[in-house]
């Protein structure tokens, strides 16, 4: 008999699935952004940056965003075997909050960013699950 995804992955893990989704819709978005940016302020390949602080908010929001991603893509792996709807939540929440991040530094004031701070929620929220799954797996807890 072969096996299923319903074999390996706990049902719930769906909402997961979905909140991968969502974060590629969000990284497309902000990459859109930093194009749109780069036509606006006249800025070209392979420049990062410019002496435009408007287009550097862009870039910058994006970029932080891609510096913290493989790690939350980790974290929501993990702790989304182990607990699949509380993962999702925090999960959505973290993804919601790096629109939030862009929007504030996309403003040109890159203190409006801080808006964002409740993504820490899901961020560590994640980390803590994926630590818990690791000590259940070490029949600690």
């Amino acid at each position: 008999m072969a096996t299923t995804v319903h074999d390996v992955l706990p049902s719930n893990f769906a909402y997961v699935i979905f909140t991968y989704i969502y974060s590629v819709f969000m990284i497309m978005y902000l990459s859109m952004k930093v194009m749109g940016a780069r036509k606006k302020y006249g800025v070209k390949y392979p420049e990062m940056y410019s002496k435009d602080q408007m287009f550097n908010c862009v870039q910058r929001a994006h970029q932080n965003t891609m510096e913290v991603y493989p790690v939350w893509v980790i974290f929501q792996l993990i702790a989304g075997l182990a607990f699949p709807l509380a993962a999702a939540v925090l999960g959505a929440i973290w993804v919601t909050s790096r629109f939030s991040y862009a929007w504030g530094y996309y403003t040109g004031d890159p203190q409006k960013r801080m808006k964002a701070a409740y993504g820490y929620i899901g961020y560590f929220g994640l980390m803590l699950l994926s630590i818990a799954a690791a000590l259940q797996l070490l029949q600690i807890i």
